[in-house]
């Protein structure tokens, strides 16, 4: 299989653990209610955010729902000049997460384009995420790291003419 055949599976595997256990957070846990997994760092609480991390921008979902289209047509456009396992697998976890939430955003209530983003991990009451906030986060500390070590996208004659 092809980097980019690769790219969508891991995308597709992100797509579907992020929804189910967001199916499952809706299915089981009622607003406000919380439980915890380690206790003081690690809780279980349903949110909708209509807004990005921390709630920022709440009035602004629209704005939010292009983003997310924008980034996604971006990933599998940039994916077909793939040929490095470790953008692979940044870009397939990019690209799962951000459909995922572009998914939310457009399906989700209030409505079309305006739906908020189901989110249940609770990390101590800093912030509360879901499995796509995880795979976007850690695809974009290796984003960094593989831009910081000059390692190409694709081949070695696309170095330097190559971003993502």
């Amino acid at each position: 299989m092809r980097p980019y055949g690769w790219m969508l599976m891991l995308a597709a595997v992100v797509l579907v653990v992020d929804q189910s256990s967001k199916f499952w957070a809706i299915s089981a846990l009622s607003n406000g209610e919380r439980i915890a997994v380690i206790p003081e760092l690690v809780q279980l609480r349903l949110l909708l955010n209509p807004g990005a991390a921390f709630s920022i921008g709440a009035g602004a979902t629209w704005v939010f729902t292009i983003v997310a289209a924008v980034a996604v047509g971006a990933i599998l456009y940039v994916g077909r000049r793939l040929r490095s396992t470790a953008w692979t697998v940044v870009l397939g976890a990019l690209l799962g997460g951000a459909f995922s939430h572009l998914l939310d955003r457009l399906f989700r209530a209030p409505g079309f384009a305006q739906g908020h983003v189901v989110d249940f991990i609770d990390y101590g009451g800093l912030f509360v995420g879901n499995v796509a906030d995880i795979a976007l986060t850690l695809s974009c500390v290796l984003l960094m790291v593989l831009t910081l070590r000059d390692i190409p996208l694709g081949d070695a004659t696309d170095k330097g003419r190559t971003s993502a």
